[in-house]
């Protein structure tokens, strides 16, 4: 997979693409980084990037220029039908696990970082980009919302984690997209807290339902809006039922 990242601050990326599985999957040519620096498609002596907002108004805007001819300078194959561009933007459409897991089939990722007041309404149009956001809140960097994105998709990408099952029982990827049960290890006590016995008994069918349970539980209390897309047994709707009315775990399970 191709990964572009359009940014005013190309820095920020060297780590991340330096170091850890990401490096690794790079030498393996599973996914290639580029970046590519904004200021370097600005015409002027100082190389400006952004300037005054029409109409008035506190802040800067990124200029249409420099952004729409740097990810021109990127080549063509954009209309191939597995690239896509995004502009990350707090306004933009709620970056989710099945949009990380859609993007993950495609062959060239463009994004795009806005700082500032954000970026010249007109880019999103003329590059037919999307927006994307990865919360209800605002950052002053959008490199750091881009490298979310990126990490969320180039980790699905096969061959990229040694253990492939690993990112398909994480949260929001677990059937029904429940956040996923609590996870354990070495050693078995630790300053007063034991691992559950549950997870000792080797019998690997309840060790499941436990888990299946303790997901039911966490998506409830963490974030119910999840449980709408669940395919609910009768007794797992039992279940939340009882948790809803204040029961313990020890209550409602036999």
């Amino acid at each position: 997979m191709r990964v572009s990242v359009v940014s005013l601050f190309p820095g920020l990326f060297k780590g991340y693409s330096s170091e850890g599985l990401f490096a690794k999957a790079t030498e393996a040519g599973i996914v290639s980084l580029e970046i590519v620096n904004i200021r370097d498609f600005a015409t002027d002596k100082h190389r400006t990037a952004d300037d005054e907002p029409f109409g008035g108004g506190a802040g800067m805007v990124m200029k249409p220029e420099p952004i729409v001819r740097a990810v021109e300078s990127l080549g063509d194959g954009f209309n191939d039908g597995d690239a896509k561009r995004v502009v990350v933007s707090p306004r933009g459409k709620l970056f989710k696990q099945s949009i990380a897991e859609e993007w993950s089939g495609l062959s060239h990722l463009t994004v795009i970082c806005g700082r500032y007041k954000g970026i010249d309404a007109r880019v999103t149009e003329i590059l037919d980009a999307e927006e994307v956001s990865v919360g209800d809140y605002v950052l002053g960097a959008g490199e750091i919302a881009a490298l979310a994105i990126i990490d969320s998709i180039v980790r699905l990408l096969p061959g990229f984690l040694g253990d492939q099952e690993s990112a398909e029982t994480d949260s929001h990827s677990t059937p029904g997209r429940l956040l996923s049960a609590p996870e354990y290890t070495r050693p078995r006590e630790f300053r007063g807290y034991n691992v559950p016995e549950i997870l000792l008994c080797g019998n690997h069918g309840a060790i499941e339902a436990w888990k299946r349970r303790k997901s039911l539980q966490i998506t409830l209390e963490m974030n119910p809006s999840l449980l709408k897309n669940v395919g609910l047994t009768r007794e797992e709707t039992a279940y939340i039922e009882a948790l809803k009315r204040g029961r313990t775990e020890d209550q409602t399970v036999g």
